[in-house]
């Protein structure tokens, strides 16, 4: 499996590496590796409508969600504020109000 990138320039898939850049064949385009990197590292969170999420922002729950080892319940329309976006399955860090510290998925709020 080839783990390279695509060509920017004619979406060429056989791309290889040569010394601290990528080159298509096909096109002769040559890239910087840095460029691919820093591309692939941009991480985009969208909340259950599509909006972009970013730190800081305010959310409302719009689903009945059960936290997991209690009894508790976060209902529908609860608001949450200064969201933290993180890594992993559940991608926004947050503290609710009677609850306390949790993880939310970005499925299940939209942007308030």
């Amino acid at each position: 499996m080839n783990s390279l990138p695509k060509c920017p320039q004619c979406s060429s898939e056989y791309t290889y590496e040569d010394g601290e850049v990528f080159v298509c064949p096909e096109c002769a385009h040559e890239w910087p590796k840095v460029a691919a990197s820093a591309a692939e590292e941009v991480r985009v969170v969208r909340d259950a409508v599509g909006n972009i999420l970013q730190d800081g922002d305010s959310v409302t729950v719009i689903k009945d969600l059960k936290v997991k080892g209690s009894s508790t319940v976060v209902k529908v329309g609860t608001k949450v504020k200064s969201i933290r976006l993180v890594d992993g399955d559940h991608d926004i860090d947050c503290k609710i109000d009677g609850i306390g510290a949790m993880g939310l998925k970005s499925e299940f709020v939209k942007k308030a």
